[in-house]
């Protein structure tokens, strides 16, 4: 072709010399484009189907949903219902965790509070002081209660014995004993308060005893029961 064009007069070889230069370079743009588009599809198509099905275990959502089969969302719904049902349940043990905990550690009408209290009014007996520390003026830290005695200490500071019962009339009746201790000996507390229907717990019995020692009474409704009644020491003394 070179030969032909070396023949012809140069008027006419410029145009197709430029007709050569325009089709070399766009005939190989094509051929580069074409391979280009057919290589970055090929990675993707192999994505696809090197991608692992979708099971029960190893579902972590990074696949839409739109791209799942059948069966992979079977197994979706499989796992996020089971996820679902123990997060429920994770839900209500609080709640009866925190229910627990309000009735009987922090409500005031727990029964933790009522040794509290009860524990305080020993403490704060000038006589029950005495008794167990050997000074009335002693510091209400210097007397420790706790319930049953136990080899672990977490346990013997919060193990109270006591029972709730109602009798015929509709009184209930919260009966608890506890210790005390203090420098110089050793006592326990009686506890016996009741309640009827819509009021609050009354102190029956508040005493502490300690060997060789008088029982000593901060509360007894039995006995100042029959002093209003006239009755002292089995007397009826207003007759």
């Amino acid at each position: 072709m070179l030969e032909r064009l070396a023949k012809l007069p140069v008027s006419r070889q410029l145009p197709s010399l430029s007709a050569l230069q325009l089709t070399g370079p766009v005939s190989r743009n094509h051929s580069y484009q074409t391979r280009n588009a057919t290589t970055s599809s090929l990675p993707k198509d192999a994505a696809a189907s090197r991608r692992r099905s979708v099971t029960v275990v190893n579902d972590t959502g990074a696949v839409p949903w739109k791209d799942l089969s059948v069966g992979e969302k079977a197994a979706r719904t499989t796992q996020q219902s089971f996820n679902f049902g123990i997060v429920l349940l994770g839900i209500g043990l609080t709640g009866a965790v925190a229910t627990v905990l309000w009735l009987e550690v922090f409500s005031s009408d727990s029964k933790t509070a009522y040794f509290n209290r009860a524990a305080d009014r020993v403490r704060a007996d000038p006589e029950c002081r005495r008794l167990l520390t050997g000074d009335e003026r002693a510091h209400k830290r210097d007397i420790e209660a706790h319930g049953e005695p136990s080899w672990s200490r977490w346990a013997r500071n919060r193990t109270i014995a006591s029972r709730l019962e109602t009798d015929r009339a509709g009184i209930e009746h919260l009966h608890m004993h506890f210790y005390v201790t203090g420098k110089k000996a050793n006592g326990t507390v009686q506890l016996h308060m009741s309640r009827r229907p819509g009021e609050e717990f009354q102190y029956q019995l508040l005493a502490l005893d300690i060997p060789g020692e008088q029982r000593v009474y901060l509360e007894n409704a039995s006995a100042l029961s029959q002093v209003k009644g006239g009755k002292l020491f089995g007397i009826n003394w207003n007759r």
